[in-house]
């Protein structure tokens, strides 16, 4: 087998690789339970900026292991979707985590444990972007305010089961304050397109990208 150089292989890693810094969160609208003024435009703007960490999504195939003659074979299961976590910079107004808490609230309130019932009244869906550096995929130079979409998946019908605890200190001094979200996840799909996009990114790449695994 021949041996592969070093130019060959950076002329495999397509516009120099996707960065993981490089993405936005959005979260359009909250569930209808809640009162309009939880998740207002200025809430959304700001969430897309403090939200400093999230993931591209995860599913497994579970196997189903069939026993024949002393041998195992192996068919394809059920299909399940893995929780989905952002991390959220804490401002002064504490207003990304007050509006995650009103949304918990009324799912389970805190005094009596009582909450809406209708799953459609505290589900709502959200999008992750993978971005690029440049105006376009595969961009050999940086536009600077605008970027590519490579990538969006969309999730379906998601609901908060955890807010994280924030940690206070007297030694945390040079640090700002976070705390993480953990969805339920019914599912998701790839290459949907945020309407709600403010249009601070082009979003031309991904609609033109053909990719819609999975959707309806």
């Amino acid at each position: 087998m021949a041996t592969k150089s070093l130019s060959q292989f950076k002329s495999q890693l397509a516009g120099g690789g996707s960065r993981p810094n490089l993405f936005e969160v959005s979260i359009p609208s909250f569930p209808g339970a809640l009162d309009s003024d939880a998740w207002t435009n200025e809430y959304r703007k700001t969430f897309t900026f403090l939200c400093k960490a999230a993931q591209l999504p995860a599913s497994t195939v579970a196997p189903i292991t069939v026993p024949f003659r002393g041998r195992q074979l192996k068919v394809a299961g059920d299909r399940t979707f893995a929780d989905w976590t952002v991390t959220i910079i804490n401002d002064e107004d504490f207003s990304l985590r007050t509006a995650f808490e009103k949304w918990a609230d009324k799912i389970s309130n805190l005094f009596d444990a009582t909450g809406v019932t209708n799953p459609t009244s505290y589900m709502t869906n959200a999008f992750v972007k993978q971005l690029g550096r440049g105006k376009e995929a595969f961009s050999t130079k940086n536009d600077g305010n605008v970027t590519s979409v490579l990538r969006t998946y969309k999730f379906y019908d998601i609901w908060p089961s955890e807010i994280s605890a924030i940690e206070l200190s007297y030694d945390n001094s040079d640090t700002l304050e976070e705390f993480t979200v953990n969805f339920q996840v019914q599912y998701f799909t790839v290459g949907e397109t945020d309407d709600s996009a403010d249009g601070s990114f082009d979003q031309t790449v991904g609609e033109e990208s053909g990719a819609t695994l999975g959707s309806d």
